[in-house]
């Protein structure tokens, strides 16, 4: 971890180290590798409420296909970033204001989640004088195929047609033409580790897609087939296996009839995971009723990721130069410095832990600092440290 040891060296101060730290370098070979496996007709699209870091879309902008906003001010934020890149629009409660931007703006496509936005696409039309270039978003049955502790779709939720509206919303857009129905999307599960169960997702996707193209005889270009590959916060070794996955995603396109078909994919924790690190300094070393606290600068309101997902989140640690009441070879709760007893980060033994030393907690490069609760307590936000930039 040389790169980790020479930013937490640029960034000691006077004060109490907090911070998160992006190895782009990793960033770029890791988006590549991705891309490089694809299928030829399929695409990469960024989810960016991973991270919309301004430098991390830099990284990714001349790698993937495009980026995923998830909300009105996402779209803007990614625009205003990455104005010549293609942008796609999803999430549910979208606006009307928010519509009328997007379509404004040149949107590749909106993904439309029921009847009521799918009307109000079409009075936004009727107003501007332009076409809505469109996905239906539905949610399907998930018959045979095993689940994952985030599962969006197969069951009630609110994202997503359900399956009986199908055949009205397309008798609807068949009645406005500008309404231009580019394909069918499917996003049901999340934290997905087993490549083998999300191949039988993609195949439960490309038949679907098949047999709504014959029954209600249309001809779309485009299967957007989500993200939900996982990272294993537990066994770090053990994440969703890409290169494995699109060797068989290969072999699925043949066998399935698809090559024609434009496959897009639009992931985010799996793209900006691995390379963020948010890093703490320890400030004190305390015993209370038989247990050990590590009480850092820092804690969930920077780095939320342990506490949404219920885990001890892996660390290493970095020894400070002035070290104080080391503490060895005892089992320590790391926690933050907010006045709840729920912002612990991780609990896990030490072979030797001090005042003044450094916690790096790897995996912190999506869902972390932007889903945190930033404004808590008012401590003031990390420091942003880019290595091998």
């Amino acid at each position: 971890m040389k790169g980790i040891d020479g930013a937490l060296q640029a960034l000691i101060s006077d004060e109490p180290l907090c911070a998160y730290i992006y190895d782009l370098a990793a960033l770029r070979d890791h988006a590549r590798a991705m891309t490089d496996a694809l299928p030829p007709n399929a695409e990469l699209f960024y989810a960016a409420k991973a991270n919309p870091d301004a430098k991390i879309l830099d990284v990714l902008r001349p790698i993937v296909h495009g980026f995923e906003a998830a909300s009105g001010g996402e779209f803007q934020w990614l625009q205003a970033c990455q104005p010549d890149m293609p942008l796609i629009f999803g999430g549910p409660g979208k606006l009307k204001s928010e519509l009328t931007m997007a379509l404004e703006r040149g949107v590749e496509s909106i993904h439309v989640e029921s009847q009521t936005e799918l009307s109000r696409i079409a009075q936004i039309t009727d107003k501007l004088g332009c076409q809505a270039p469109i996905l239906l978003r539905v949610n399907i049955a998930l018959d045979g195929i095993s689940t994952t502790r985030l599962t969006m779709g197969g069951k009630p939720t609110p994202f997503g047609f359900d399956v009986s509206e199908l055949g009205a919303a397309l008798t609807l857009i068949t009645a406005n033409p500008q309404l231009r129905l580019k394909g069918f999307h499917f996003h049901l599960l999340s934290h997905q580790l087993c490549d083998t169960s999300h191949i039988q997702l993609m195949q439960l996707y490309f038949r679907t897609f098949k047999r709504w193209c014959v029954q209600y005889n249309v001809d779309v270009p485009v299967l957007n087939v989500g993200g939900g590959m996982g990272i294993n916060y537990i066994g770090t070794d053990s994440h969703f296996n890409w290169p494995r996955f699109c060797e068989k995603l290969h072999q699925l396109i043949v066998n399935e009839d698809m090559k024609d078909t434009i496959i897009r994919f639009e992931c985010g924790r799996f793209v900006t995971s691995q390379c963020g690190y948010y890093a703490m300094e320890v400030l004190d070393i305390k015993a209370n009723h038989g247990e050990y606290f590590a009480v850092c600068r820092g804690g969930t309101h920077h780095f939320r990721t342990p506490a949404a997902q219920g885990h001890s989140h892996p660390f290493f640690i970095v020894h400070g130069k002035n070290r104080e009441k080391p503490l060895s070879n005892t089992t320590v709760s790391i926690v933050g410095q907010l006045c709840t007893p729920k912002d612990i980060l991780a609990q896990q033994p030490v072979d030797s832990l001090a005042i003044g030393d450094y916690l790096v907690f790897p995996l912190a490069g999506a869902y972390a600092w932007n889903i945190s609760h930033q404004n808590f307590l008012m401590h003031p936000p990390p420091l942003v440290h880019y290595i091998n930039e």
